[in-house]
């Protein structure tokens, strides 16, 4: 689901590692909003991240 439609960026994977150099495993989530888009014409929700909507690369349905 946390996947942008249009640049299909996702969660990233790695480890924390802590002071004392132990590993445990981390995700970081991008920030995807669910939003109403005009896709081909008609309205759809898709899941888009901000980055994307912040440089209007999909246009809004209202």
């Amino acid at each position: 689901m946390a996947k942008c439609a249009i640049c299909g960026k996702a969660a990233h994977f790695g480890n924390n590692v802590s002071h004392s150099h132990r590993k445990s495993s981390k995700m970081w989530k991008s920030n995807i909003k669910h939003v109403k888009c005009n896709v081909e014409g008609s309205p759809k929700r898709i899941y888009v991240c901000t980055s994307c909507l912040r440089s209007n690369k999909v246009e809004r349905a209202m």
